[in-house]
């Protein structure tokens, strides 16, 4: 069936009644994902309709799955799908959308929209907006083919960057990105990550690089360990290899410790600021949610006095974020870290990261 302009659709887009999505069952401790066939959503008023090609799969979309943060339940809002690192292509229009066109490359990020007009909206913080919709638990995420989006919170993505890497710009790149930034660490500094070898961790090690930092990895296996040093990685203290991980740390950061430590890794929080050593004015960034009432962070109150010693938390990237890391992207700085999965697939995927067993990110592709 062909379109005309005036349906707001291009010819080539042929618009299915149904689509596959990874669906939800039995959400909390004994989830399960099934891929299904779902209606496909009509675009509402200044909202575009996205045909997803590629998502990927963030640790997050497993927390939702689970129901174990403070958080609402996703079928509180009647969402099924989650997911929240989008890469696909526009292809119908709602009314009163304007700077889009059918056609146009498109991602969807872990806030699905903001009001716009309170101060954190205003300040480059909408991620903290107390009218913030997350992707994937309140709305429709991008586990589902087609989905609908807000035409002002939809992040256009340039040419010259995949969709296997655009997918996990849209929260992973973006998210790390803004701790770094955060964190105040200039070049040369050293930059610790544990966990660096998942998905965030390793957007991390990239930015890291490109930042003029120098980048640390503490995690574990040679699958992990190849990847973080091709991806710029000035070291990897493999945690199971060698019997104190934070010592060899400090002694590869000039015998004083890390200048900054990016916990993406959970687990990795409870020796999180040994990392730091004997530095004066490091910083502890805190990334990866852990489990409701799993686990803290802290030290003798002594230590942040003689150490002026910093531990701060960032959520995810703002839209401006997200731009500037699609930036990174299309000069080349951040470079494909996933591993791809076809949709019928994607419970396998799931599966895998619940383990711990990726390295990288894992991405679903849904014309595969």
């Amino acid at each position: 069936m062909a379109f005309s302009s005036t349906d707001g659709l291009a010819p080539d887009f042929v618009i299915p009644k149904e689509c596959k999505a990874g669906v939800v069952v039995n959400e909390g401790p004994h989830f399960e994902l099934k891929v299904e066939m779902v209606p496909v959503p009509e675009p509402g008023p200044d909202q575009l309709l996205i045909k997803i090609n590629a998502t990927g799969i963030c640790y997050s979309d497993i927390h939702y799955m689970l129901n174990d943060l403070s958080s609402r339940r996703m079928s509180a809002s009647n969402v099924r799908s989650p997911g929240h690192e989008g890469a696909g292509v526009v292809v119908k229009l709602g009314e009163n959308v304007k700077g889009w066109k059918v056609g146009d490359r498109a991602g969807v990020k872990p806030i699905w929209d903001v009001c716009g007009s309170c101060e954190l909206c205003w300040d480059d913080k909408e991620c903290y907006c107390p009218s913030a919709i997350f992707t994937g638990l309140t709305q429709t995420g991008t586990y589902q083919q087609y989905i609908v989006s807000p035409a002002k919170y939809t992040s256009p993505i340039p040419e010259g960057v995949s969709d296997y890497i655009a997918g996990p710009i849209m929260c992973s790149a973006s998210t790390v990105y803004r701790s770094l930034v955060e964190s105040g660490l200039k070049a040369g500094n050293w930059a610790v990550f544990p966990g660096g070898g998942g998905g965030v961790g390793i957007q991390g090690v990239q930015l890291a690089k490109a930042l003029g930092l120098r980048p640390i990895v503490v995690d574990t296996g040679a699958a992990k360990r190849d990847l973080t040093l091709e991806m710029g990685a000035e070291a990897f203290v493999d945690f199971k290899e060698i019997p104190n991980a934070a010592a060899e740390v400090i002694k590869i950061a000039d015998g004083k410790g890390a200048h900054g430590v990016f916990v993406t890794a959970p687990a990795a929080y409870s020796n999180a600021i040994s990392y730091t050593g004997r530095r004066v004015g490091a910083i502890v960034m805190c990334i990866g949610l852990p489990s409701t009432g799993t686990t803290t962070i802290g030290a003798d109150p002594s230590s942040f006095c003689f150490k002026n010693l910093t531990v701060k938390g960032t959520l995810v990237g703002s839209m401006r974020d997200t731009d500037i890391a699609l930036d990174f992207a299309k000069r080349g700085l951040l470079r494909q870290i996933c591993e791809v999965y076809p949709i019928d697939k994607m419970p396998e995927a799931v599966e895998k990261l619940r383990k711990g067993e990726v390295a990288g990110r894992c991405v679903v592709d849904f014309n595969l």
